[in-house]
Protein backbone atom coordinates (compact mmCIF):
# COMPACT_ATOMS: atom_id res chain seq x y z
CA UNK A 1 0.00 0.00 0.00
CA UNK A 2 1.43 3.57 -0.69
CA UNK A 3 1.02 5.49 2.21
CA UNK A 4 -0.77 9.33 0.50
CA UNK A 5 -0.68 12.41 2.40
CA UNK A 6 -4.45 12.17 1.98
CA UNK A 7 -4.26 8.96 3.76
CA UNK A 8 -3.07 10.18 7.19
CA UNK A 9 -5.46 12.62 8.10
CA UNK A 10 -5.13 10.67 11.43
CA UNK A 11 -1.44 11.41 12.11
CA UNK A 12 -1.00 13.73 15.20
CA UNK A 13 0.95 17.10 14.46
CA UNK A 14 1.84 17.56 18.27
CA UNK A 15 4.81 15.88 19.50
CA UNK A 16 5.32 14.72 22.92
CA UNK A 17 8.63 14.93 25.24
CA UNK A 18 8.83 12.67 28.20
CA UNK A 19 11.62 12.81 30.78
CA UNK A 20 12.08 9.51 31.73
CA UNK A 21 14.18 7.07 33.73
CA UNK A 22 12.84 7.16 37.54
CA UNK A 23 12.56 4.46 36.92
CA UNK A 24 13.27 2.84 33.90
CA UNK A 25 11.15 -0.13 34.18
CA UNK A 26 8.45 2.81 34.35
CA UNK A 27 9.24 4.38 31.64
CA UNK A 28 9.25 1.58 29.33
CA UNK A 29 5.70 1.07 30.86
CA UNK A 30 4.34 3.89 30.39
CA UNK A 31 5.84 4.13 26.80
CA UNK A 32 4.16 0.17 26.11
CA UNK A 33 0.98 2.19 27.49
CA UNK A 34 0.77 4.84 25.36
CA UNK A 35 1.47 2.64 22.32
CA UNK A 36 -1.10 0.36 23.42
CA UNK A 37 -4.10 2.52 23.87
CA UNK A 38 -3.55 5.05 20.77
CA UNK A 39 -6.18 5.02 18.13
CA UNK A 40 -3.82 4.25 15.28
CA UNK A 41 -4.04 1.90 12.48
CA UNK A 42 -0.87 2.04 11.12
CA UNK A 43 2.88 3.04 11.74
CA UNK A 44 1.93 6.74 10.26
CA UNK A 45 -0.88 7.25 12.75
CA UNK A 46 0.78 6.95 16.12
CA UNK A 47 2.19 10.40 17.15
CA UNK A 48 5.51 11.35 17.72
CA UNK A 49 7.57 11.06 20.58
CA UNK A 50 10.80 12.36 22.40
CA UNK A 51 11.86 10.55 24.84
CA UNK A 52 14.82 11.64 27.01
CA UNK A 53 15.68 8.76 29.52
CA UNK A 54 18.17 9.87 32.50
CA UNK A 55 18.61 7.47 35.09
CA UNK A 56 21.00 9.47 37.28
CA UNK A 57 18.50 12.10 37.90
CA UNK A 58 19.33 12.30 41.57
CA UNK A 59 16.73 10.35 43.81
CA UNK A 60 13.93 12.30 45.25
CA UNK A 61 13.35 10.33 48.60
CA UNK A 62 17.42 10.66 49.42
CA UNK A 63 16.75 14.77 48.41
CA UNK A 64 13.68 14.87 50.48
CA UNK A 65 15.05 12.21 53.74
CA UNK A 66 18.33 12.34 53.70
CA UNK A 67 19.87 15.78 52.79
CA UNK A 68 20.73 13.95 49.59
CA UNK A 69 21.36 15.92 45.78
CA UNK A 70 18.87 17.73 44.35
CA UNK A 71 17.25 16.84 41.50
CA UNK A 72 15.73 20.07 40.39
CA UNK A 73 18.39 21.20 38.37
CA UNK A 74 18.61 17.91 36.00
CA UNK A 75 14.64 17.91 35.78
CA UNK A 76 14.84 21.51 34.60
CA UNK A 77 17.50 20.46 32.38
CA UNK A 78 15.96 17.58 31.01
CA UNK A 79 12.42 19.49 30.30
CA UNK A 80 14.00 22.54 28.54
CA UNK A 81 16.16 20.03 26.71
CA UNK A 82 12.60 18.21 25.12
CA UNK A 83 11.07 21.81 24.63
CA UNK A 84 14.38 22.94 22.74
CA UNK A 85 14.19 19.53 21.00
CA UNK A 86 10.56 20.24 19.13
CA UNK A 87 8.24 19.35 21.91
CA UNK A 88 4.87 20.70 22.17
CA UNK A 89 4.10 19.63 25.71
CA UNK A 90 5.61 17.47 27.93
CA UNK A 91 4.93 14.44 30.54
CA UNK A 92 7.41 12.97 33.61
CA UNK A 93 6.28 9.22 34.08
CA UNK A 94 7.23 9.62 38.13
CA UNK A 95 5.18 11.28 41.07
CA UNK A 96 7.93 12.43 43.55
CA UNK A 97 9.53 14.33 40.49
CA UNK A 98 6.26 16.66 40.50
CA UNK A 99 7.16 17.83 43.55
CA UNK A 100 10.16 19.46 42.35
CA UNK A 101 8.61 19.87 38.83
CA UNK A 102 5.90 22.75 40.52
CA UNK A 103 8.30 24.95 41.63
CA UNK A 104 9.40 25.72 38.11
CA UNK A 105 6.37 24.43 36.17
CA UNK A 106 4.74 28.06 35.02
CA UNK A 107 8.41 28.86 33.19
CA UNK A 108 8.32 25.60 30.83
CA UNK A 109 6.08 27.70 28.93
CA UNK A 110 4.24 25.11 27.14
CA UNK A 111 1.93 22.77 27.98
CA UNK A 112 2.80 20.08 30.57
CA UNK A 113 0.88 16.77 31.73
CA UNK A 114 0.55 16.81 35.25
CA UNK A 115 0.87 12.90 36.90
CA UNK A 116 -1.03 13.83 39.97
CA UNK A 117 -3.75 16.00 38.73
CA UNK A 118 -4.89 13.43 36.47
CA UNK A 119 -4.10 10.22 38.37
CA UNK A 120 -6.81 12.23 40.53
CA UNK A 121 -9.34 13.01 38.04
CA UNK A 122 -9.49 9.33 37.14
CA UNK A 123 -10.16 8.11 40.66
CA UNK A 124 -12.79 10.61 41.12
CA UNK A 125 -13.87 9.46 37.80
CA UNK A 126 -13.83 5.47 39.00
CA UNK A 127 -14.36 5.85 42.60
CA UNK A 128 -16.45 9.11 44.01
CA UNK A 129 -16.35 8.25 46.98
CA UNK A 130 -12.62 8.36 47.40
CA UNK A 131 -10.09 6.11 47.28
CA UNK A 132 -6.66 4.98 49.21
CA UNK A 133 -3.47 6.49 48.01
CA UNK A 134 0.07 4.13 48.37
CA UNK A 135 3.08 5.97 47.00
CA UNK A 136 6.51 6.27 47.66
CA UNK A 137 7.52 7.69 51.10
CA UNK A 138 8.91 10.56 49.18
CA UNK A 139 5.46 11.33 47.29
CA UNK A 140 3.48 11.03 51.19
CA UNK A 141 5.61 13.69 52.49
CA UNK A 142 5.13 15.79 50.27
CA UNK A 143 1.48 15.89 50.28
CA UNK A 144 1.36 16.09 46.19
CA UNK A 145 -1.67 14.11 46.30
CA UNK A 146 -3.53 15.93 49.14
CA UNK A 147 -2.85 19.18 47.75
CA UNK A 148 -4.85 18.19 44.24
CA UNK A 149 -7.09 15.77 45.77
CA UNK A 150 -8.08 19.01 47.85
CA UNK A 151 -8.69 21.51 45.01
CA UNK A 152 -11.16 18.27 43.14
CA UNK A 153 -13.30 18.25 47.01
CA UNK A 154 -11.97 14.39 46.68
CA UNK A 155 -11.40 12.06 49.39
CA UNK A 156 -8.16 10.17 50.20
CA UNK A 157 -7.58 7.48 52.78
CA UNK A 158 -3.76 6.95 53.90
CA UNK A 159 -2.46 3.95 54.99
CA UNK A 160 0.07 4.28 57.96
CA UNK A 161 3.94 5.15 57.30
CA UNK A 162 4.56 2.12 58.89
CA UNK A 163 2.83 0.30 55.80
CA UNK A 164 4.57 2.50 53.60
CA UNK A 165 7.58 1.91 54.09
CA UNK A 166 6.65 -1.81 53.11
CA UNK A 167 5.17 -0.51 50.03
CA UNK A 168 8.92 1.60 49.44
CA UNK A 169 10.60 -1.73 49.57
CA UNK A 170 8.53 -2.94 46.85
CA UNK A 171 8.83 0.21 44.75
CA UNK A 172 12.74 -0.61 45.26
CA UNK A 173 12.31 -4.21 44.30
CA UNK A 174 10.77 -2.64 40.93
CA UNK A 175 14.00 -0.92 40.40
CA UNK A 176 16.09 -3.74 40.88
CA UNK A 177 14.50 -5.82 38.39
CA UNK A 178 13.05 -8.28 41.06
CA UNK A 179 9.34 -8.00 39.81
CA UNK A 180 7.33 -10.83 41.43
CA UNK A 181 9.57 -10.37 44.60
CA UNK A 182 7.80 -6.64 44.37
CA UNK A 183 4.72 -8.32 43.54
CA UNK A 184 4.67 -11.22 46.28
CA UNK A 185 4.96 -8.44 48.72
CA UNK A 186 2.60 -5.90 47.81
CA UNK A 187 -0.50 -8.99 47.70
CA UNK A 188 -1.23 -9.47 51.54
CA UNK A 189 -0.65 -5.67 52.13
CA UNK A 190 -3.44 -4.21 49.67
CA UNK A 191 -5.05 -6.86 50.80
CA UNK A 192 -5.39 -5.67 54.51
CA UNK A 193 -6.24 -2.15 53.15
CA UNK A 194 -9.31 -3.95 51.45
CA UNK A 195 -10.61 -5.74 54.77
CA UNK A 196 -10.43 -2.05 56.31
CA UNK A 197 -12.21 -0.35 53.00
CA UNK A 198 -12.87 -1.72 50.02
CA UNK A 199 -12.50 0.87 47.68
CA UNK A 200 -9.92 1.28 44.91
CA UNK A 201 -5.75 1.96 45.65
CA UNK A 202 -4.28 4.77 43.59
CA UNK A 203 -1.13 3.73 42.51
CA UNK A 204 0.88 6.88 43.18
CA UNK A 205 4.48 5.73 42.17
CA UNK A 206 5.25 4.64 38.57
CA UNK A 207 6.25 1.52 39.59
CA UNK A 208 3.72 0.27 41.51
CA UNK A 209 1.59 -0.67 38.75
CA UNK A 210 4.16 -3.48 37.69
CA UNK A 211 4.03 -4.81 41.21
CA UNK A 212 0.33 -4.60 41.26
CA UNK A 213 0.03 -7.15 37.81
CA UNK A 214 2.44 -9.32 39.37
CA UNK A 215 0.42 -9.77 42.16
CA UNK A 216 -2.34 -10.43 40.17
CA UNK A 217 -4.68 -8.79 41.73
CA UNK A 218 -8.54 -7.74 40.75
CA UNK A 219 -7.82 -4.81 37.82
CA UNK A 220 -11.04 -2.61 38.94
CA UNK A 221 -9.37 -2.35 41.93
CA UNK A 222 -6.29 -0.36 40.57
CA UNK A 223 -6.09 3.11 39.54
CA UNK A 224 -2.66 3.54 37.78
CA UNK A 225 -1.02 7.38 37.45
CA UNK A 226 0.67 5.13 34.62
CA UNK A 227 -2.67 4.85 32.69
CA UNK A 228 -3.56 8.46 34.14
CA UNK A 229 -0.68 9.97 32.65
CA UNK A 230 -1.06 8.05 29.44
CA UNK A 231 -4.80 9.13 29.21
CA UNK A 232 -3.98 13.08 29.91
CA UNK A 233 -1.17 12.49 26.92
CA UNK A 234 -3.31 10.95 25.01
CA UNK A 235 -6.41 13.09 25.62
CA UNK A 236 -4.15 16.55 24.31
CA UNK A 237 -3.54 14.61 20.79
CA UNK A 238 -7.17 13.83 19.77
CA UNK A 239 -8.32 17.51 20.88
Amino acid sequence: MIITEKSLVNQPNKILGVLGGMGPAATVEFMNILVTKYPANCDQEYPKIFLLMNPQIPDRNKALFENGENPTPYLKEGLFTLKKWGADFLAVPCNAAHYFIDSFLDELDIPFIHIIKHTILKAKNISPNGAWIISTLATRKTDLYEKYARKEGYELFYPTWEFLEEIQEAVDMVKAGKLKESGKRIKPLLKSLWEERKVPIIAGCTELPLAYKEANLPKELIISSLEALADGCINFWLN
